[in-house]
């Protein structure tokens, strides 16, 4: 658990304008207060992140969510009490203390209540809300350590709270309860399944929504490397052949092919546990980079569970580059 002298003086931070960067059981954050639209513009300068983009609002129990939106729908009360502190974020109509800035001038809010101790206490602190998306630069693969966060982002942030790597590692799975039917608009940590069984009903996941939510640029969690996906009984061949051609390849090997052999640079053995392979997906593909591969290449696992979250970021992971 972090002293708290230090969570004090990164509350005084905020205060006073400045950039946190925040453990979270997701990923690690980049926190502003979410009141303060200078202190806000500092993210998306620091990120490279389009003006545009929203941000999530973190507050600190589901108590406190009527402060931040204009409403409370009962769908919205009933999730965020069976979820919330958890990697869950809710989409709102916007309460009038969030600045357009903070929703890249939507009347709309993204809100959770994160579920890591330090997190807690920091919003217990700073006695308000903290915007905060991951803390990266834009559309590159999301930080689970301190350490990512010191590499990618350096002297750019004012503190960094040290919490350990992150449980989940993948980020919040996002709903929109604006209207009468929630909808996902990102998969995330909290299972479409979960969600269905406190709810009662199946829920949509669209695979493209005029929502604006984050997470949804084309490309995005991408690391230095090309990621192709391919089918898991086609990964060997591509290997060889790419091997051959060349590249310097790195593969994510599936449990189905532990031990095969295969002609690659770096080889990283993906989990057989979906929670295991979720907490793990970006420091691997991290990894990969710092190993000098200039291509990935992956198979999709079974979009059930976890499964769908962990597919969603590769996806993304292999979009189209500039």
């Amino acid at each position: 658990m972090l002293a708290v002298a230090q969570i004090e003086k990164a509350a005084e931070v905020l205060r006073n304008g400045g950039l946190v960067a925040i453990p979270t059981e997701t990923v690690y954050g980049l926190a502003a207060n979410a009141e303060d639209p200078q202190a806000v513009a500092k993210i998306f300068e620091v990120k490279g992140r389009p003006p545009t983009h929203p941000l999530i609002v973190h507050i600190g129990s589901a108590d406190q969510l009527g402060e931040w939106v204009e409403e409370v729908p009962a769908t919205a009360k009933l999730l965020a009490e069976a979820f919330w502190p958890g990697p869950l974020t809710l989409v709102l109509r916007r309460g009038r203390r969030v600045p357009l800035e903070t929703t890249g001038g939507l009347e709309t809010v993204a809100v959770r209540v994160p579920d890591h101790p330090a997190a807690l206490a920091l919003l217990a602190e700073f006695g308000g809300a903290v915007a905060a998306p991951s803390a990266n630069r834009f559309g590159s693969v999301s930080p689970t350590t301190p350490d990512h966060v010191r590499t990618e982002l350096g002297g750019d942030v004012d503190i960094v709270l040290d919490g350990g790597p992150c449980e989940v590692g993948v980020e919040s799975t996002i709903v929109d309860v604006t209207g009468d039917v929630p909808t996902v608009l990102r998969p995330g940590g909290l299972t479409r399944e979960d969600l269905e069984e406190v709810l009662g009903h199946p829920l949509a996941v669209p695979s493209a929504t005029a929502v604006r939510v984050p997470g949804q640029h084309p490309t995005h969690y991408a690391p230095r490397a090309h990621v192709v996906l391919v089918e898991t009984d086609q990964i060997l061949t591509e290997s060889e052949l790419a091997h051959s051609a060349g590249r310097r390849v790195g593969v994510l090997l599936p449990p189905s092919l532990a031990g095969a052999r295969v002609e690659a640079a770096a080889i990283v053995p993906v989990p057989d546990s979906q929670s295991a392979y979720a907490r793990g997906l970006f420091k691997y593909l991290r990894e990969l980079d710092e190993q000098g591969c200039d291509l990935i290449i992956a198979s999709l696992p079974d979009e059930r569970g976890l499964g769908l979250a962990i597919a969603n970021r590769l996806r993304r992971a292999a979009g189209p580059r500039d």
